[in-house]
């Protein structure tokens, strides 16, 4: 399994926040920018109003376990992805919200055809 790419710097996600596509859910925001990079890169952002620090890190964990599932299935071709952590996210396995972010992937159109899954 290859490394992620994260975000690290404070304007990249704000360029994400204000150029992205926006898809909502009760578990999790998801913003998505293209970029000029080959691969996906990902950010996770999780507020106080998520809970203590133990619920913020869990969140955290719970969302790229979610997004390692998927991606297999993401076409690769340069975005940027940022996920917003909301109170229902430390409650919830990464097997459903996994669902929840194939079905805003494929709202964006990021997922591969059929034929292209190995």
């Amino acid at each position: 399994m290859e490394k992620l790419k994260k975000l690290k710097l404070n304007k990249e996600f704000k360029r994400a926040y204000g150029r992205g596509r926006c898809f909502v859910n009760p578990a999790v925001v998801t913003y998505i920018v293209k970029n000029r990079e080959n691969g996906v890169r990902i950010g996770i952002t999780t507020g106080k109003k998520v809970g203590t620090a133990v619920k913020r890190n869990r969140a955290r964990r719970v969302i790229l376990a979610a997004f390692r599932g998927c991606q297999p299935y993401i076409n690769c071709c340069g975005f940027d992805i940022v996920f917003v952590a909301r109170t229902k996210t430390p409650k919830m396995n990464s097997n459903k919200l996994k669902e929840i972010l194939m079905r805003q992937f494929s709202d964006a159109g990021l997922l591969k055809n059929e034929t292209d899954i190995d």
